[in-house]
């Protein structure tokens, strides 16, 4: 394979607080379903913030083998299952194929969290003898590309990104160089789950956790009275594979094209130099061959931060004008998952390509007008989306985004 390969997706598995599996998901989305609620593991009554976008109805015996329970964390459970079901949704049949002709690459932004301050405890209260012998691989950012390129055998390249919300986009988008440098088929996305105690505390001195107690009210992208975001966990894993090669085998859907995608950092404080985000957003388009007008929608980080809310809004208004094309932030039902939230982002922008509708962003109710943006608020949004463009921030200045375009016959 060469540079012209084109890598497509053939299978999705997403888990997300409103819906856990893709066509659940898609409907909690357009139907408005909220997945944010209070925290429930622990008594979370002495923190000032209690709620977050929790999956609530996975059960991890149901779904990972026995022997696995023990050496994985949440985390790596979830992205065990989403793998498993990506696969059954491409028809992939992993067993059928050369190991070193698959790969996976993943992201990942805080490890197995609750596993290892789970045996950190027991170190402090216990002593050494009674830690496990698993917290060895289990806490790490790379586990679950290890575990599910272990499960499914799957020998060829590997890799872990780690950018909080933009590396979700970023191992989309090595997915894709593989794919292009030989690989056929590329396993990739992002899954997190960091909700427990010393997590909470992590997320809280952020200084980005909205304070509100309602759910409706907790994270309103873009609102004028936006005062924040909610954690949450989930996240999706998908399919990359070469198009010829897809077809060749008979792959039941092509969901779409990853055209393009690019990554920046931002500037120094207090520099002249453009938004990091703006950047990657043209250099995307660049690398998809569109412009501007050839986009149909906007998967915007959404910070619900007011100054990075505000931030975003200008670089859309720099890339496509004032409402130069529809925006939305799903998210705004299921927190901000770090890595995992953007491959859910992508996973709902293939949907739009394939149902033909653009997902509202839920519990925002007055977008300042100076943002100049085309906000899809209250309802679907019928449209015949074609391309998407879907971005992402993360802590520390890094920026990602990606295009999705329509696979044509």
């Amino acid at each position: 394979m060469s540079a012209e390969a084109r890598a497509v997706v053939t299978g999705l598995g997403a888990l997300a607080p409103n819906g856990s599996g893709t066509e659940e998901f898609w409907k909690a989305t357009l139907s408005g379903r909220c997945g944010i609620t209070p925290l429930h593991r622990y008594d979370a009554a002495r923190y000032p913030v209690r709620l977050a976008g929790q999956i609530l109805d996975f059960d991890a015996e149901a779904h990972v083998p026995g022997r696995l329970l023990p050496q994985t964390d949440r985390v790596t459970r979830l992205a065990l299952l989403a793998a498993e079901r990506a696969l059954d949704d491409a028809g992939a049949e992993p067993g059928a194929r050369a190991d070193y002709d698959m790969g996976v690459i993943t992201s990942n932004t805080a490890g197995g969290f609750e596993f290892t301050h789970r045996e950190v405890r027991k170190l402090w209260t216990k002593g050494p003898r009674h830690v496990s012998v698993y917290e060895s691989f289990a806490w790490f950012y790379a586990v679950n590309t290890g575990q599910i390129s272990i499960r499914h055998g799957m020998r060829g390249p590997g890799g872990v990104l780690v950018g909080e919300q933009a590396a979700g986009l970023d191992a989309l988008g090595h997915a894709r160089r593989t794919v292009r440098g030989g690989v056929p088929l590329v396993v990739s996305g992002g899954m997190e789950s960091a909700l427990d105690p010393w997590a909470w505390l992590n997320h809280l001195s952020s200084g980005r956790v909205s304070a509100a107690h309602e759910p409706e009210r907790a994270y309103r992208p873009f609102d004028a009275d936006a005062d924040g975001c909610v954690p949450g966990e989930g996240g999706a894993i998908l399919v990359v594979e070469d198009e010829a090669a897809a077809r060749a085998r008979g792959a039941g859907t092509l969901y779409g094209h990853v055209a393009g995608y690019a990554a920046t950092f931002d500037p120094p404080p207090g520099s002249a130099r453009p938004s990091g985000l703006g950047r990657a957003a043209r250099l995307a388009l660049d690398d998809a061959g569109v412009g501007p007008g050839d986009v149909d929608v906007v998967f915007a980080d959404a910070a619900g931060v007011p100054g990075l809310d505000r931030e975003e809004a200008a670089v859309l208004r720099g890339v496509f004008g004032p409402c130069g094309v529809p925006v939305t932030a799903p998210k705004s039902l299921i927190g901000r998952l770090a890595s995992g939230g953007p491959p859910l982002d992508v996973v709902a922008a293939l949907l739009s390509i394939r149902d033909s509708v653009i997902p509202p962003t839920a519990h925002t109710r007055a977008v300042p007008p100076e943002y100049g943006l085309d906000l899809v608020l209250d309802a679907p949004r019928g449209a015949d989306v074609r391309t998407a463009l879907v971005l992402a921030r993360g802590f520390g200045g890094f920026n990602a985004a990606v295009v999705l375009r329509k696979v044509t016959p």
